[in-house]
């Protein structure tokens, strides 16, 4: 893939997500549905904490590209692996997945129908579908190296705490659930459902392996395992 290619791609998906911040952040200060933004505004939701992720990645990818000299060795373009390989694709790919299938079996347990009114459909796929398409771009554009497998679930495990912590604090905080799907839970019932997702995140972490494999020589990709 030519390195014009890549720049251009960088810069539009670090640009897109950036103009979907922006849309999504400006809705803060509007009437939204009870709870929406109680406690925490959209910092709490993990499809926004995904974006930023998103809009990040791209960003340090677009900034990579317009490094000189031996590009493979710099910290920029190894931070930019990371990001990718531990966080962008295995989170990314897990929103769209989790979201659809609980939309598809009730979305009032995870997107209801009184926000239409507030966020267009465009910006629910914009937020929930299109992620997809960018991370799978990005794996063809080019390569990346990915960390020892051990060190990435650690990373991914730490990050996973982290963000359970932080909705079980909001709970705490106004009595609100996140995501209105977690009121049906036990408490084993959320021990359980917060395994399940962090095994799902790590098969997906795997699979980006794999298709980062399938589409590029392995002497270019290997980080040892």
């Amino acid at each position: 893939m030519t390195l014009t290619i890549r720049r251009v791609y960088h810069i539009a998906a670090f640009s897109w997500y950036a103009f979907v911040v922006k849309n999504l952040a400006a809705k803060d200060g509007e009437q939204l549905p009870p709870g929406i933004f109680v406690y925490g505004g959209p910092w709490k939701y993990l499809t926004f904490l995904n974006l930023l992720l998103q809009m990040l990645f791209f960003g340090v990818a677009a900034l990579s590209d317009l490094q000189a000299g031996n590009k493979a060795e710099s910290t920029l373009n190894r931070c930019k692996d990371l990001l990718f390989s531990v966080f962008a694709f295995p989170v990314g790919t897990f929103v769209v997945i989790l979201f659809w299938t609980i939309f598809a079996y009730d979305r009032e347990l995870v997107y209801p129908a009184t926000i239409d009114t507030f966020f267009p459909p465009w910006m629910n796929h914009a937020m929930h579908t299109l992620v997809l398409p960018f991370l799978l771009g990005e794996v063809v554009v080019q390569p990346h190296i990915y960390p020892q497998t051990k060190h990435a679930l650690q990373a991914l495990g730490g990050v996973g705490a982290a963000y359970l912590f932080w909705i079980i604090w909001v709970y705490l905080s106004v009595g609100i659930w996140v995501y209105p799907l977690l009121a049906h839970f036990s408490t084993p019932g959320l021990v359980g459902l917060f395994f399940f997702n962090m095994s799902l995140v790590v098969l997906l972490y795997l699979l980006g392996n794999k298709l980062n494999s399938h589409f590029w020589s392995k002497d270019m990709t290997s980080g040892g395992h």
